[in-house]
């Protein structure tokens, strides 16, 4: 119920008719001297409804006082304690019940109020003296006055008695008394201070003043005293929490648009995944609103966690926006929805409730150990993109460890009546890669699908009113024959569906854009054509000048640094700084900044972030974030898209055609010592190749090609970290602690050279599967990680460069390359006791390599040559080894329990003492060499072949047993 300052006492309380037939409230001094003399009359004579009714109705709230100068309200020391205290009295003895809780604060608040006033006031006579004798003005007079009709409820009631200050009633207080000093005086600043200090102390009046009102109020202020303050503190900081940052999720606005998340939604469906990553076949598509909430609300399935993923840029943050939204809407109090940013957590601590309490970091979480056990409040927590767990030197064995952590959370969750909370959790698919078979048993798994033509119509219907056009001709653009295939694909994800029908919508969508476009090609002729667009088109009216001053090439250039930025920052947000200092070394970009800055008023920089999907990061006001992590990518991508270029440059000389130069060098440290490439951004750098013919022909490539193999051979040979201070891997350690100072575990020059050596080595490998696809290239480039050895020879090269990167953690190697060993070359290689754990090895040429006791378990060697490849004792362990050829390979007492070998060529291997227990054994071929003998596990084995059975006398053994 809502209830009035003062002006429920003649309109909630009709009995007591406090103000007589044509009354008018009083304003100015004559409503002050009237609260002066209903307090005269309090205190001199015994109160009574007669007695006082001549002063109430004249008032509007004790704060008319204020009408007085503030020397006289000092002066009187009126004891204005005794004036609520008496008018709640007769209110009770009237009425027969008690004052409500806020009727009770809306008087108390005032007289407390007023309290603090005086005591402030006297304890600084200085101050009392320059207020002096100001009389109210009419303005101000009118402003106190309508505090009697200022309402509140009994949420604002409670959250006076906790803390005052940060009240609707202290607001409302607090502005009145700030313009009634400043007209009495003082600046706006002093002004301000003191109405603060006069808030914050009366915290200390409201409760003892509570508790002389009447019984039940008294049992409450017990209550709050014995530990009850706390309780309401929590539901009060989670309401806060709900109402700061859920519902406002999905009000943001869409980019620089002028609608938001809401206008534009368009509920999504999902496809249910098993275990193994593959497709669930046997179920058909859900809409993943109602998957949530079902799930959600089943107790059979309290210990599944909600798991989501999908492609960049198919709906996954805006979903947990809106279903947060809509948890607090339709399910709070009996869910509790909090929606966390994964990549908002910069460390993962050994204890999942320690990292949520620190990634909420609200008092409801931040100051109550038992939080998570309070039988009373269900957490779904929301926790937004897995994949970006990866970031700032973040791994895959990070990410594994982290969803075994919240799987372990929500079994604990399952049979314990005070922690039943649920978790939702997104990410990118392609982070999964190499983890699928080691995930979590109890993950509910759905992949979101790309819009059907029913959801893609009404999106276009959604889109028509909000630029209140008709969208006939933008579908029929989409559907035109003539857009390539991967293009209209594409149209089907909400990102990118936007992006073309804004660009659409201000006339910059044509056909033939998109020409010839196919695969990563199609997304990265999107963005580019964005780029264009927002550059040009879509930018802020303020901005046309300083685009005028700093040309759209140039802007590119101060984006892509922006992109390079943001991911060597850890892919969240970068500083302003640290990318003002980068286009220094810019010789063009920094005259274009400087001749720009001489023109113009402002800071240019900041202007041009502003002009692209940027936005203030979290970080502080120091620096931007990209509003959608794919942007960030892409421009980094092509930000070492532009150093490749350059390095693809003929030398000066002959003899340095293919020997990188020192700036090279150094170059390279600065680009790549940051931490790993993602997937993602690699995917984008290959499809430049193709994208920028005219940067990249075979002679460049093969240009670029050697230089860098030239520098991954000294790298592999210690030259740049051991060489004498300040050496390069020195240099780029140090650049980026005075450019990053508040990063939480900034980059040691290890780490740094680590780094570097590994992005080398990802980029020749990418460079290696390119080239093999083209005739004019595949000969020219051949790359061998571990070096190119003579037949026979065996080398070791690699196995020194695992080694050393793993000297950073464990499997430093594996996470950050793991994933991009795909059909590379490691002929003859010396790996024994290596872990290549969860690595993806598909099609790589292993012959001859020696992998004895290596751990390869989870490893993708789909399709891998193995032939006479050494892998006694290696752990298999769910492998991958569909279609690889493994003849004359040693598999001698190799642990390949659950490993797939469906259709393996296993002529003349040793399978001697090799553990095939529950191993898929689907149409493997072996010949009357495969050395069978001793093998255990084949009766748990799958798909063994008849003739196998047959060879190894199986079916006499069952039989023997029937």
């Amino acid at each position: 119920m809502l209830t009035k300052l003062w002006a429920f006492l003649n309109t909630d309380i009709q009995d007591l008719n406090w103000k007589q037939a044509g009354e008018m409230t009083k304003t100015g001094t004559d409503a002050a001297k009237a609260v002066f003399d209903l307090a005269k009359t309090v205190k001199e004579q015994q109160p009574k409804v007669e007695t006082l009714k001549p002063y109430i109705g004249q008032i509007s709230s004790l704060l008319d006082v204020l009408n007085a100068p503030f020397a006289q309200i000092v002066k009187d020391t009126i004891p204005f304690a005794p004036l609520a205290i008496t008018v709640l009295k007769l209110v009770c003895d009237v009425t027969h019940q008690e004052p409500s809780l806020e009727q009770c604060v809306a008087l108390v608040s005032q007289v407390a109020y007023l309290e603090s006033l005086q005591v402030i006031l006297k304890e600084t006579p200085d101050l009392l003296d320059r207020l002096g004798e100001a009389p109210v003005s009419d303005a101000i007079a009118q402003q106190i006055k309508r505090l009697g009709d200022l309402e509140i409820d009994d949420r604002d009631a409670r959250k006076a008695i906790l803390y005052f200050h940060e009240s609707k009633l202290a607001t409302a207080f607090n502005e009145v008394l700030q313009a009634r000093l400043q007209q009495a005086g003082l600046e706006a600043n002093e002004a301000q201070t003191l109405t603060d200090r006069v808030a914050r102390k009366t915290d200390e009046y409201m409760p003892p003043a509570l508790a002389q009102v009447g019984d039940g109020v008294k049992r409450l202020v017990e209550w709050y005293r014995l530990g009850g303050r706390e309780v309401l503190e929590k539901y009060l900081s989670i309401d806060d929490y709900l109402t700061q940052q859920i519902q406002t999720r999905p009000l943001e606005k869409v980019f620089a648009e002028h609608f938001t998340f809401r206008d534009i939604y368009v509920p999504l469906k999902a496809q249910f995944i098993q275990r193994d990553g593959d497709v669930d076949k046997d179920k058909e598509p859900v809409e993943l609103e109602q998957w949530a909430k079902d799930l959600l609300n089943d107790d059979q399935k309290r210990d599944r966690v909600m798991f989501i993923q999908g492609g960049p840029g198919r709906g996954k943050s805006v979903f947990c926006r809106m279903f947060a939204d809509w948890v607090r809407q339709h399910e709070h109090p009996r869910w509790t929805p909090i929606l966390i940013r994964l990549r908002d957590i910069r460390t993962l601590e050994k204890d999942f409730e320690e990292t949520l309490r620190k990634a909420v970091d609200r008092d409801f979480a931040r100051n109550d150990p038992g939080w998570l056990t309070d039988r009373n409040i269900r957490f779904l927590f929301l926790l937004d993109g897995f994949d970006e767990l990866l970031m700032e030197g973040r791994t895959s064995g990070g990410l594994e460890e982290f969803l075994k952590q919240v799987g372990r959370f929500q079994e604990s969750c399952k049979d314990n009546a005070e922690k039943e909370h649920r978790v939702l959790i997104t990410g990118r698919s392609l982070s999964l890669q190499s983890i699928e078979r080691l995930m979590p048993a109890n993950l509910e798994r759905v992949e979101l699908l790309p819009m059907d033509d029913a959801l893609q119509e009404r999106w276009f219907t959604q889109w028509g009113k909000l630029i209140n056009a008709d969208p006939v001709h933008l579908k029929t653009v989409l559907q035109d024959e003539q857009l390539p295939d991967r293009v209209r694909e594409l149209a089907r994800e909400p990102l990118l569906l936007y992006l073309l029908a804004a660009m659409h919508r201000d006339s910059e969508f044509k056909l033939e854009m998109f020409e010839g476009t196919a695969g990563v090609k199609a997304r990265d002729a999107i963005y580019n054509r964005t780029i264009d667009w927002v550059l040009t088109k879509q930018r802020p009216e303020w901005l046309n000048q300083d685009i005028t001053a700093l040309q759209t090439e140039s802007l590119r250039r101060i984006l892509a640094e922006a992109g390079l930025c943001v991911v060597q920052s850890g892919g969240e947000c970068a500083p302003v700084k640290m990318i003002e200092d980068r286009l220094k070394g810019d010789d063009e970009a920094k005259r274009l900044l400087e001749e720009a800055r001489s023109r113009l008023q402002g800071d240019p920089l900041r202007n041009a972030l502003a002009a692209f999907y940027l936005q203030p990061g979290r970080a502080g006001s120091g620096s931007v974030e990209f509003a959608h992590k794919s942007f960030g990518e892409f421009l980094c991508a092509g930000r070492i898209k532009d150093s490749l270029a350059d390095w693809a440059q003929p030398g000066i000389r002959r003899q340095e055609f293919y020997i990188p130069t020192e700036q090279m060098d150094w170059e390279i440290y600065d680009l790549l010592g940051f931490g790993g490439l993602t997937p993602e951004i690699v995917e984008y750098i290959t499809a430049y190749f193709d994208i920028c013919s005219d940067l990249f022909d075979a002679e460049k490539i093969v240009r670029l090609f050697k230089r860098l193999e030239h520098f991954y051979v000294r790298w592999c040979d210690g030259e740049f970290i051991d060489a004498p201070p300040e050496n390069l891997p020195q240099k780029k350690m140090r650049l980026l602690k005075e450019q990053l100072p508040d990063r939480e575990k900034p980059l040691g020059q290890r780490q740094v050279d680590v780094y570097t050596g590994l992005n080398v080595m990802i980029l020749l490998l990418e460079l290696n599967r390119y080239a093999q696809d083209r005739n004019d290239l595949k000969e020219q480039i051949i790359f061998y990680p571990n070096g190119q050895v003579s037949e026979g020879e065996i080398t070791s090269r690699l196995l020194q460069v695992i080694h050393y990167s793993d000297c950073l953690g464990h499997a430093t190697f594996t996470d950050l390359a793991g994933s991009f060993l795909a059909c590379a070359n490691l002929t003859s290689a010396d790996l024994p006791d290596i872990n290549l754990e969860l690595a993806n090895l598909t099609g790589t040429n292993l012959t001859g390599a020696n992998l004895a006791s290596a751990n390869l378990t989870g490893t993708n060697l789909t399709g891998a040559n193995l032939i006479s490849a050494h892998l006694a004792c290696a752990n298999l362990m769910s492998a991958y080894l569909a279609h690889a050829n493994l003849a004359h390979a040693s598999l001698y007492s190799a642990p390949l329990a659950y490993a797939t070998l469906s259709h393996a060529n296993l002529a003349s291997a040793n399978l001697g003492e090799a553990d095939l227990g529950y191993a898929n054994l689907q149409d493997i071929f072996w010949d009357k060499n495969t050395n069978w003998e001793g093998v255990q596990g084949l009766e748990t084995a799958v798909n063994v072949p008849e003739a196998l059975k047959r060879q190894l006398g199986m079916e006499e053994e069952v039989r023997g047993e029937e």
